[in-house]
């Protein structure tokens, strides 16, 4: 073990932290506070040393985060980093069975919280050591430990760092194992891919228990030795108004946010801001672009998973509807014979040449060997490959839906979909029928009208015959994660009737149920 040492070992994100213990100029912001990286790190000893009271040495070390973005997520984060301690996020917005499970799973002997989400865990089977951060127990917990030093842990890069779950789109969340080099290789490559350094201030507002925000964002910010800003839960509006007040270089994001921002009305300050990377996924190419002119900046998105089995990176050439280049090892393969497929099919996107950062599923040792099935890694994700050898994301493997003999990629057409004005989100997928799948489109279109959506879509030349959807229901709100994904196995689940049904090239009022 070392106190304070010096020298960065860009393979860890415990090496990246030390030369930040006597940095005084750079730190945190939360609200109205700033903290140095010198007290960050002297805070995160002290919880640190608290924690080790509190812990049995005869069990896994690990300590479950039941936090909004607060100060306190980023000192637990930096003590699991320096020591054994495994930090597990846990999803706030999971309840009662669920939330009990995810914490057993994760064999958690504490979990911490604060006073609005220990309300979760009332009435629950938990057999963790429970702890509200907004309480004097926990202050009085970390009393005594005070003045704690920094000490710093020698790690291999392959030590287990953090558990952190998959969104459960499809399925139970399964803990994913998060090595050191998995924070510390990802920090070190997008701090050198995007400059970024000790004049910059990281933006976090996408949930800390997600690796977005802690893999693409936090570990960012150490590996440059730059500041951070945080956000206590993601705001459209707060999103621009912290641009300004905190001076922010780089924000990430996943799933829609550039949505919602760009739905607030435009300012003449907009393109005034020190912002010059967003860094994400799962935006439209629309949502880019109108992003990157508004606030000037660049957009960059990338594709990967907290797995890590796979990540695509997009070039200066690449089109701006597909991912990237498809990397070396990369194949788009039949997911039933898993051989290649053809130019311009959907198949599964795999990486033939190994599990890449995958370490594997913490407690379910048939997941991992599913997800890593005859040595390849499996994403579980839909792509197909253009005549240039660019790789287009196609949906999730739940998405496929099989139209007369043909398997369809749905994400396509959801990006189609919201190019309508009238569209803001969509969700497609295949529901069986008697032959193959009936194609739904589950739409939040407040003036949608039926004749605007056929006629929208005969003028789309990238729209094929087998892609108009045939089923269409209009709501108000799609089921979503935390991280703004939608949870189509719930669109699936609901039983209610579509509004439009397609005949003949037009959408009519669904009379099934009369």
């Amino acid at each position: 073990m070392r106190a304070g040492y010096s020298v960065t070992d860009a393979r860890t994100l415990s090496g990246l932290l030390a030369p930040l213990v006597d940095v005084d100029d750079r730190g945190l912001y939360f609200q109205d506070e700033f903290v140095s990286w010198r007290a960050h790190l002297t805070h995160s000893a002290v919880r640190l040393a608290a924690l080790r009271t509190v812990l049995d040495a005869d069990r896994p070390p690990h300590v479950g985060v039941l936090l909004p973005n607060v100060a306190e997520f980023s000192y637990l984060l930096a003590a699991a980093a320096i020591s054994d301690v495994v930090l597990v996020g846990l999803n706030t917005t999971r309840r009662g069975a669920a939330l009990a499970r995810d914490i057993a799973v994760a064999d958690c002997q504490i979990v911490v919280g604060s006073a609005d989400t220990v309300r979760l865990l009332d009435g629950i089977d938990c057999s963790a050591t429970i702890f509200n951060i907004d309480t004097p127990a926990w202050a009085e917990l970390l009393a005594p430990h005070a003045g704690s030093p920094v000490v710093i842990d020698d790690h291999s890069p392959d030590d287990l760092l953090m558990l952190i779950f998959t969104s459960g789109t499809s399925g139970e969340p399964k803990a994913v194992r998060c090595s050191q080099r998995k924070f510390a290789g990802a920090g070190m490559m997008l701090a050198d891919r995007f400059g970024i350094g000790t004049d910059d201030v990281v933006y976090l507002s996408m949930p800390m228990f997600h690796s977005n925000a802690t893999i693409a964002g936090w570990s960012v910010a150490v590996a440059g030795g730059a500041s951070i800003a945080l956000r206590r839960t993601f705001s459209a509006r707060g999103f621009i108004a912290d641009l300004h007040r905190y001076r922010v270089t780089y924000a990430n994001y996943v799933g829609k946010p550039l949505h919602y921002v760009l739905s607030v009305p435009p300012a003449p300050g907009d393109g005034e801001t020190s912002l010059r990377i967003v860094y994400g996924n799962e935006a439209s190419a629309e949502d880019r672009a109108m992003f990157a002119q508004r606030f000037d900046c660049v957009v960059v998105d990338g594709f990967g998973s907290t797995e890590g089995g796979v990540s695509i990176t997009r070039t200066a050439d690449t089109p701006p509807q597909a991912l990237g280049p498809l990397p070396t090892g990369v194949r788009i393969v039949d997911p039933d014979t898993d051989l290649p497929v053809q130019p311009g099919q959907v198949g599964e996107i795999v990486n033939i040449s190994g599990a890449g950062l995958f370490d594997g599923y913490y407690g379910d040792d048939a997941a991992t060997a599913e997800r890593l099935r005859g040595g390849v890694y499996r994403t579980g994700d839909l792509g197909w490959v253009d005549e240039e050898g660019f790789i287009h994301f196609a949906g999730r493997a739940g998405d496929w839906a099989r139209v007369d003999g043909e398997n369809i990629g749905t994400a396509p057409i959801e990006q189609i979909l919201v190019r309508h004005p009238a569209i803001e989100l969509a969700a497609v997928y295949g529901v069986p029928a008697e032959i193959g799948d009936d194609l739904w489109a589950v739409l939040v279109a407040a003036d949608l009208t039926a004749a605007s959506l056929a006629e929208f879509l005969s003028a789309q030349t990238d729209l094929g015959p087998k892609q108009w959807p045939t089923r269409v229901r209009l709501v108000s709100e799609l089921p979503q994660t935390a991280t703004f994904k939608t949870i189509k196995r719930v669109l699936r689940q609901d039983p209610t009737p579509p509004d439009w049904v397609r005949v003949d090239g037009r959408y009519l009022p669904d009379t099934s149920a009369g």
